[in-house]
């Protein structure tokens, strides 16, 4: 691993302090013109001032920040010669918790910065079977605390992993325990690959299996969460992720099959969503896309969309698309949902969330798919209404940049191997709004070019 890409510098909350106290003893500063300009100073050379207690002097300490004064107690208790986890502890926990989830403070990277990790690994690691409102309140806090590379690595030295999971498989029966011990799981592998291995060390996809089967009732969003994050390449410190081989294991122990069930509890599920971006997350390859197909995969999501457009949910519509377009990537597929009036479900789709580009650009994307290399889908897509589909929303959202370039490449495999194609197009003007897009957005030029090229003109690269 390399350095990490935009590298901040840091500052301990000692030196920060030792800036204010300059500022008032060498320059005349009042306490509180010295220090905002301590933060102003400091923020402008480009240190990282998240997790440092900012107080006027004279009129509180750090110790007085109820953070630190939280993590004090709990560090007392817990230096303790008892191993029981009491009352008192438990309330701390809720009330870092608390603290912690308030929007704005800055409380997480305080805790963090001030041992918070450290001291509720060493909290979870004397938890007793049985206190599972002990073990609930502790990884409820931890999940909070877990906010960047510093604290993520701060939990892996401290043994982090192997206590979650821990805590996890004791726990089983408590859906508490599930949900804050996944959110724990998630929070921590997101741009971390080490920690993402250590977790598929533990065998987490074996328990990830066990909870998606057990307990598919209780619906719990943070496995769903953790699947995601667990396969997504995000550790920009690495120049290869091992999250491919990961997926590919997910996949062979049945965790896509059991995402399949999730998603066919359809939109009278809470987490629709979060396993629709779970199953895609997984569906790596060729061979996993058609095993989700065979599996009813491809049914379950065309239902989704088609409820999507009754009950006038983009969100849904969005992330099913979306889920779609990775599955067509199999030809097999293409072909199963082309049979299955998928062209013209789409269709049906883009005229209920017309107004919205952000939908629209995401069924341009599973139509280009369907098309790519593929004529007789091709005809089959300007049959079901893809050409108007192009030609008014590049009319109606001429600043919406990722739709019109979806635009550009879902007329380009529209066309590029379906002459029939190619002459209705250009009939119906479309080429005006494609160079219209290749002027205004710098982002459409590649694919507009191509676009122009594969209708057949000669200036496409004007």
């Amino acid at each position: 691993m390399g350095p990490p890409k935009n590298a901040v510098r840091s500052i301990s909350q000692e030196a920060f302090d030792e800036v204010v106290k300059e500022n008032m003893d060498d320059l005349g500063m009042d306490p509180t013109e010295a220090l905002q300009d301590a933060i102003q100073t400091l923020t402008l050379q480009g240190v990282d001032l998240s997790g440092i207690v900012t107080c006027v002097p004279g009129e509180g300490s750090v110790k007085d920040n109820p953070v630190i004064h939280c993590l004090d107690r709990l560090n007392q208790l817990n230096a303790g010669p008892s191993n029981q986890i009491d009352d008192e502890t438990v309330e701390l926990l809720n009330k870092l918790t608390e603290l912690c989830n308030s929007e704005g403070s800055g409380n997480a990277a305080i805790a963090s910065r001030n041992g918070g990790v450290e001291i509720i690994c060493s909290i979870c690691s004397k938890v007793q079977k049985g206190c599972e409102h002990a073990i609930v309140s502790a990884l409820k806090a931890l999940a909070f605390l877990l906010h960047d590379l510093q604290s993520r690595e701060t939990f892996r030295a401290s043994d982090g992993p192997k206590l979650v999971v821990g805590s996890i498989t004791d726990g089983f029966e408590n859906i508490d325990i599930l949900s804050s011990g996944f959110a724990v799981i998630a929070a921590a592998a997101t741009g971390n690959e080490v920690l993402k291995e250590l977790f598929v060390e533990l065998k987490i996809e074996e328990l990830i299996l066990r909870v998606l089967s057990v307990k598919r009732e209780a619906s719990i969003q943070s496995v769903y969460d953790a699947i995601w994050v667990l396969l997504t390449p995000d550790d920009n410190r690495v120049l290869a992720s091992q999250v491919f081989g990961y997926a590919r294991k997910f996949a062979k122990i049945g965790i896509a099959r059991a995402l399949v069930d999730s998603i066919r509890a359809g939109l009278s599920s809470s987490s629709l969503v979060s396993a629709s971006i779970a199953l895609k997350a997984v569906a790596v390859n060729d061979e996993i896309c058609t095993s989700i197909s065979e599996n009813g995969g491809v049914d379950a999501v065309l239902v989704c969309i088609d409820d999507s457009s009754e009950q006038g949910n983009k969100t849904v519509a969005k992330v099913c698309c979306s889920l779609l377009c990775k599955l067509a990537g199999s030809d097999a597929n293409k072909t199963a949902i082309v049979e299955k009036k998928g062209m013209d479900r789409l269709i049906k789709l883009s005229a209920r969330f017309f107004d919205d580009p952000s939908v629209l650009q995401e069924i341009m994307a599973v139509i280009s798919v369907l098309s790519l290399r593929s004529p007789e889908n091709a005809a089959r897509a300007i049959e079901a209404g893809a050409g108007e589909l192009a030609l008014q929303a590049m009319q109606k959202f001429p600043a919406a940049q990722q739709m019109q370039k979806n635009s550009c490449l879902m007329i380009r495999n529209l066309v590029a191997r379906n002459a029939a194609n190619r002459t209705l197009l250009l009939n119906s003007g479309v080429e005006k709004h494609i160079r219209v897009a290749k002027q205004n957005h710098v982002s459409c030029k590649e694919a507009a070019t191509d676009a122009l090229r594969d209708l057949g003109l000669d200036d496409y690269n004007v």
